[in-house]
């Protein structure tokens, strides 16, 4: 059944698998690319602060005809409640994920800043999975209120251009900030906005809705390694010892942390099927306490006959 449904969603004879396997590996290869091109902008001068603006300027206005249209049916009205879950979105995912990257990044290197970043995504992203399951269903996710993706990513986009244009406002005073000086700064901000925004963030939604948290999880460190021979290509960032064993050891921990993260929801599959079962064939579990036990060994195993006597 599952092998008919793969497929009935094969693209030009590709198995649904293997088109997932191959979007994650692109997609590394964009954040890798994203990691260096931030600081070559960040080398050229570009501001921190402008950087983000333009980069969720270019990715908003690729994502909104498509979330318009395609998501026509599926898009909830909008309510103000809405809007305060998006800002909130918006201050969390964009403007202080963006701006401590690009902040840590100035003082650190590509190869440091993807490590750290992939253990923080991987981290929300189990944490995102945490709040879907069954045992939370207190804690709905925005998606689970509001089933349209693009148009979620659209307006936390919208919400984070915001947000940076009013902290731009109190500490971006120089107007030459917002001006581009040469076509390469222009290439930068134009590569972070269409690919590590626009396009990334479409395919890494699909892949996330088709592959799972933990499929999406394992490839991450896969962009760690990227990022270090690209850096030491175009950027000519030298290789350390002690570098090298930091970024392994990094890479390691994700992998266990990714292990863990998987048998535990394993574990948490078995125990609702077990729940289902015990209620669709009305089995009660009877829970034992210490008076059972007691009475249990004070009962005789051989019961005592009054017939012979």
């Amino acid at each position: 059944m599952a092998d008919n449904t793969d497929n009935r969603r094969a693209i030009w004879g590709v198995p649904e698998k293997l088109q997932l396997h191959i979007a994650m590996l692109t997609l590394q290869f964009g954040y890798a690319g994203f990691h260096v091109v931030s600081r070559a902008a960040l080398n050229m001068g570009i501001s921190k602060l402008v950087f983000p603006v333009y980069r969720n300027i270019i990715a908003l206005l690729l994502l909104l005809p498509f979330a318009y249209f395609l998501e026509k049916k599926e898009r909830p009205a909008i309510t103000l409640n809405f809007l305060i879950q998006f800002f909130f979105l918006a201050l969390i995912g964009i403007t202080a994920n963006q701006g401590f990257y690009l902040l840590g990044l100035d003082y650190t290197s590509p190869t440091f800043a993807s490590s750290m970043q992939n253990s923080a995504l991987i981290h929300l992203s189990f944490f995102s999975w945490y709040l879907q399951s069954p045992r939370n269903s207190s804690l709905p996710p925005v998606l689970k209120k509001y089933p349209a993706r693009l148009s979620v990513t659209s307006y936390t986009c919208f919400f984070g251009i915001i947000q940076f244009l009013i902290i731009a406002a109190f500490c971006e005073r120089d107007s030459q900030a917002w001006v581009f000086h040469s076509g390469w700064e222009l290439f930068t901000i134009l590569y972070a906005g269409i690919v590590a925004s626009g396009i990334a963030f479409a395919v890494q939604i699909w892949c996330i809705d088709r592959g799972g948290p933990v499929f999406v999880a394992v490839y991450q460190p896969v962009q760690t390694l990227v990022v270090a021979i690209m850096a030491s290509i175009a950027l000519g960032e030298e290789f350390y010892l002690g570098g090298i064993i930091g970024a392994v050891l990094i890479i390691a921990g994700l992998y266990f942390v990714l292990y863990g993260k998987s048998e535990e929801r394993k574990f948490a599959a078995l125990e609702k099927a077990e729940i289902q079962t015990i209620v669709e064939h009305g089995i009660e579990r009877v829970p034992v306490s210490r008076g059972s036990i007691k009475s249990s060994i004070t009962v005789p195993l051989l019961h005592q006959s009054t017939d012979n006597v």
